[in-house]
């Protein structure tokens, strides 16, 4: 069991939740105060995307990042920052003939692209999603071998950390290859991602699974999305995880009861503390994780 958790909390996301909720952060603005308050809630890690204000959809706009961000630093809130890095990445199959032609909705850039507002922000985290995968019904998102050491290449010049976001034991194989390949400083940081259609499913098996086959040096947080969130939450701290909440992952505080990103990491906190374990501050997140900036 972990006894100093970390709370990531992931306050947006870029999926088609914006017009499931009302309050679901979509201007900079707004996500700059969702980040705030969560980390006033208890969130050591806020992990970021942006939304074009205009249509609410996911944006890898790096203009959008920047205000957001400098919000947040302006504001003096002590909180690592974890940008997504996982923009650029979506093909969707033509639809009218040729499937080896991109479909509409396709956004597809090459690596040094995916970490453009990286490197304008030089956050203390960035998001690495280690392999491609069927999304949902339609999509597929992709991250190759060759893309992967690239921008791990460059995080690990910046000396921004990356975190692996692995959503079945084969990402986690992958990502274990970028570590062999000295592409990944220590102590290296995984991200469970579990429930996503079609990666694994969020259950304890999967989570044992996949923690049993990470290195033995690693530090690593689990999710799960929809109603397995707070599950979850506790499943990891048992299994000796971190944990990570928000609306990226879950609308609800219960069913019927829609929730804010400071609600779902007050309820996380709860979960822990009743467990007996306690809460991590940033500054104590940032020496456990081995952050350049601690």
């Amino acid at each position: 069991m972990n006894s100093n958790v970390i709370i990531t909390c992931a306050v947006t996301g870029a999926g088609d939740t914006w017009s499931r909720h009302p309050d679901l952060p979509v201007s900079p603005e707004q996500v700059a105060d969702a980040v705030i308050s969560a980390a006033q809630a208890g969130a050591a890690v806020a992990h970021i995307h942006v939304r074009d204000p205009k249509t609410g959809a996911g944006s890898r706009d790096v203009d959008l990042f920047a205000d957001a961000v400098e919000r947040v630093r302006a504001s003096d809130t002590d909180v690592i920052v974890n940008l997504t890095a996982g923009m650029g990445g979506a093909w969707f199959p033509n639809d009218e003939g040729d499937p080896s032609q991109p479909g509409a909705g396709t956004d597809m850039i090459g690596p040094e692209d995916r970490l453009a507002h990286v490197d304008r922000l030089r956050p203390e985290i960035c998001s690495l999603d280690c392999g491609t995968m069927n999304f949902g019904e339609n999509e597929i998102y992709v991250s190759t071998p060759a893309y992967l050491k690239t921008m791990a290449k460059l995080l690990q010049e910046w000396g921004v950390k990356p975190e692996m976001e692995v959503f079945d034991l084969g990402h986690v194989r992958l990502a274990r290859h970028l570590i062999d390949q000295g592409l990944i400083d220590a102590p290296p940081l995984f991200q469970l991602c579990l429930g996503i259609p079609w990666g694994a499913n969020a259950d304890t098996a999967s989570m044992m699974a996949m923690r049993g086959a990470l290195p033995a040096s690693s530090n690593w947080a689990g999710f799960g999305i929809g109603r397995m969130e707070m599950p979850m939450v506790a499943q990891a701290v048992l299994l000796g995880g971190n944990v990570r909440v928000g609306l990226e992952d879950n609308l609800y505080l219960k069913k019927g009861v829609l929730a804010s990103n400071a609600d779902l990491v007050t309820r996380a906190r709860e979960i822990i503390e009743r467990l007996g374990a306690r809460v991590a501050t940033p500054a104590e997140a940032r020496k456990t994780l081995g952050l350049k900036h601690a």
